[in-house]
Order: structure tokens, then C-alpha cells, then sequence
């Protein structure tokens, strides 16, 4: 693990993000050891090797590993700690030809699970046994700045709005991009409401029911070949008569009064006799035909949408790599544990894609400084989610471990005693 222990030894460095894992008591006093007890414990978790094999591989007593986990390993501190180095990837000069930041995406991807848990359900389509699904939001800058474990049977689309509003880093997110699975007619009223666009990918677009405002008549004399399309009437009084409450509701959303999730919930199962549910629906095919209009006339919006949606899929690649041990099957079986391991996973993931856009961008800068012409526009198309260049496998010794700690004598001791073990 020597590669990868090196790699976030170095991005600790720049970001201090080990510093946002703090002691659940408050507790200031850091021992010099603790650093290289914290990598250990997220190495552990996110490759699923587990504390046990962890201890046996490295030399550090699986109680101290223990002991660090419970007291050190948190959501709080974790999605701390990952904001941290999402926002030292925003500041790198290369992130910029990504994307701005503004543009996101999610998508959830299914993990197998062994033994009971409480989170975990049968879906045959995914898995011999039971599984679950863990929910990301991805910038167009290629971070995750967002994770949540859910059960593999319940709608993604009621978690979209979470991430987003809850959002801890520096991304100025205004646009959205999801697959099917994310879209309701809530969600495409709540986006507008917040002050956010929702730019989905949806299957059989063509087969959805487009709205217009005014009469048949006016509309199919104004817009000769789009107005015969038009076949349902927008209750624009109905949305009149429910604004205040909708601007309400939004409020309570963007302020953090209630959770996206279990408005979107309620709101979607709701009957047309509920008046807000049905005055929220029918804002939200109004949006939806605008969406949809926009979707099908401009190529370019269509290709910023596909290319986002792949920039998540990439991720999940990524990802997959990095959880190779038992099979990447969960092990845990509470939430709070499999969503700490899942933090882990991401906080890991955005390590490797920040390490490799620095030294992509330091390659650049060697390669224009020796004359060669380097395309602003060709580095748009580079991904820095790739695992090619980190060695998840290799092994590690007293003599390479002393050569680590140089990196910073202050934080990280080498270990007594190393034995080279492969998962």
C-alpha cells in the first residue's frame, strides 16, 4: 500500500484534510502516531479490508485501530475532511478546463451484501443475494461532493435535492443532470423554486405529455408545427392561488428546515385532492415542457448533459477499483457504520482524482515551458478518474515506511514491523 499511502500523505500536506478528523469529545491533543492511525482506518474501510486485516497487513494493533475508528471516524468529520479536498481540487489551474463547477450529476451505484443488515434488500435484477445503493453527486469538475447510503428499492429521485442543498465546499452548483431514475414532477418544480435547473437525461422523452398555457387555438396559430404537440392545458390558476405556499416550501428546503428527500417523498405520493401536491405537480410539467423543448432543440445542451452523466459513470469505476477487497461486498450491517465506509470510499475517491489532476497539471505546465502547443480545449477531455497510476496492491517495508515518514516526521512514524499481505 505504499503508493497509496504516499499519495494521501501528500495531499495532507497541502489540505490538511486529516486535520478536520476530529476527536468526538473535543479533545485537541494529537498524538504524532494518529495521523498514520487515520490513514490506516480509511484505507481499511475504503477498500473493505476491515480493521482485522488491516492490523495483520500494516503492524498496528487492531484495538488502536479500533480505538481511532470510534472516536475519529464520523459523517461529520468525514464529509469535513472531504470538503477540504474538494475545495483544494476547485483551486488547482487545471480543474478550470473540467468545468467551472456549476454543472452536477447523480446517480446511485449498487454494492452486494453479506450477512443480515438493516439497509439491505433483494433485487434480483443486481444481485445473487441483497444489496444496497450508495447515492453520489459528481461536479462536472469530476469530485464528489456528496454520498448517501439508500435502499436499493426506493426512488433515487426522491434524494437529488439533498446533496445539493446540503452542499459543504466551494462549487457554485447551479444546473443538475440526472438519468430517468431522478426525475419527478416535484423535482422539476422544486429546481426551479430554489433557484436551480434540473437538466435530466429521460428515457422515451419523446412519449411524455407536453403543456401549453393558452387556448389550442392560439397556440397551434402561433406555433404552426410545435402547437399540435401541446395537447394538455397548464391550471395556471392553480399555481397562482398556491405561490406563497410553494415559495414556502422552497424556503424550508434551501434553509435546511426540512429535508428535500422527505418533501419530494410526501409530495409525489400525494393525491390531486392534496391542493399544494397538485399545484406543485402542475408547475412542474410546466418546467418539464420547457426542459423538454430546450432538450430536443439544442445539440449542444444534449452533449453537456451526456458527457456529465459520464463523468459520474467514470467515478463509479473508479470506485469499484478502489472497494476490491471481499468481493466489494458491504460487510456492515447498520447504516451509521456503511454510511461512515461509504464517506471513506468517496473521501478516497476524491483523493486519487485530486492527486492526479496536480500532477496532471504540472505535466502541462513541464510540456508548454519546453515549447510543445498544449489545446485548451483538448484538456477538457482528459479524466483524471483512472486508477492506472495508484498501486492498490503493492506492499510495504520498515526501510520504505522510514522514507514515508520523511515526508513529514512530525506526523507520521514508521511502523516496527511490516508484513507483505495481498486481499
Amino acid at each position: 500500500m505504499f503508493f497509496r499511502r504516499v499519495l494521501l500523505v501528500e495531499l495532507d500536506r497541502r489540505t490538511g484534510f486529516l486535520d478536520c478528523l476530529t476527536h468526538a469529545s473535543g479533545k485537541q491533543a494529537r498524538s504524532p502516531e494518529l495521523k498514520r492511525n487515520l490513514l490506516a482506518v480509511l484505507i481499511a474501510n475504503a477498500t473493505n479490508l476491515g480493521l482485522v486485516r488491516m492490523a495483520e497487513a500494516c503492524g498496528i494493533s487492531y484495538d488502536i485501530l479500533a480505538w481511532t475508528q470510534e472516536w475519529y471516524i464520523r459523517e461529520e468529520t468525514l464529509a469535513a475532511a472531504n470538503a477540504a479536498v474538494v475545495n483544494y481540487h476547485y483551486r488547482l489551474p487545471l480543474t478550470q478546463a473540467f468545468g467551472g463547477g456549476t454543472l452536477s450529476s447523480s446517480d446511485g451505484q449498487r454494492f452486494p451484501v453479506k450477512g443480515k443488515s438493516t439497509t439491505a434488500r433483494a433485487m434480483k435484477k443486481y444481485f445473487a443475494g441483497q444489496g444496497l445503493s450508495t447515492y453520489t453527486h459528481v461536479s462536472d469538475q469530476h469530485t464528489t461532493f456528496g454520498t448517501k447510503v439508500i435502499v436499493v428499492t426506493r426512488r433515487e429521485a426522491h434524494y437529488v435535492l439533498d446533496e445539493i442543498m446540503g452542499n459543504k465546499t466551494d462549487l457554485p452548483v447551479t444546473e443538475h443532470a440526472t438519468d430517468t431514475h431522478g426525475v419527478t414532477l416535484v423535482n422539476f418544480a422544486l429546481f426551479d423554486l430554489v433557484g436551480m435547473q434540473l437538466s435530466p437525461r429521460i428515457r422515451d422523452l419523446g412519449k411524455i405529455t407536453l403543456y401549453r398555457v393558452d387556448p389550442q387555438r392560439d397556440v397551434n396559430a402561433a406555433w404552426p408545427v410545435a402547437g399540435p404537440l401541446l395537447t394538455q392545458k397548464i391550471n395556471v390558476r392553480l399555481i397562482e392561488e398556491n405561490w406563497d405556499d410553494l415559495l414556502r416550501l422552497a424556503a424550508s428546503i434551501k434553509f435546511g428546515h426540512a429535508t428535500a428527500s422527505l418533501i419530494v417523498g410526501k409530495l409525489s405520493a400525494s393525491s390531486r385532492q392534496n391542493t399544494l401536491a397538485a399545484a406543485l405537480k402542475e408547475y412542474g410539467v410546466l418546467r418539464r415542457t420547457v426542459y423538454a423543448a430546450r432538450y430536443l432543440a439544442d445539440e449542444t445542451y444534449r452533449r453537456k448533459i451526456a458527457r456529465q452523466l459520464n463523468k459520474g459513470e467514470s467515478l463509479h469505476s473508479l470506485r469499484r477499483s478502489l472497494l476490491y477487497a471481499h468481493e466489494g461486498a458491504i460487510r456492515h450491517r447498520h447504516l451509521a457504520a456503511q454510511t461512515e465506509q461509504a464517506w471513506c470510499l468517496t473521501l478516497l475517491t476524491n483523493s486519487v482524482v485530486t492527486w492526479t489532476t496536480e500532477y496532471y497539471g504540472l505535466a502541462i505546465a513541464q510540456m508548454r515551458a519546453e515549447g510543445r502547443a498544449v489545446d485548451d480545449e483538448l484538456l477538457a477531455h482528459i479524466s483524471p478518474a483512472h486508477s492506472e497510476n495508484v498501486n492498490f496492491f503493492g506492499t510495504i517495508n520498515v526501510e520504505v515506511d522510514t522514507e514515508l515518514a520523511k515526508l513529514d516526521p512530525a506526523g507520521y512514524r514508521p511502523l516496527r514491523a511490516r508484513r507483505p499481505q495481498r486481499p
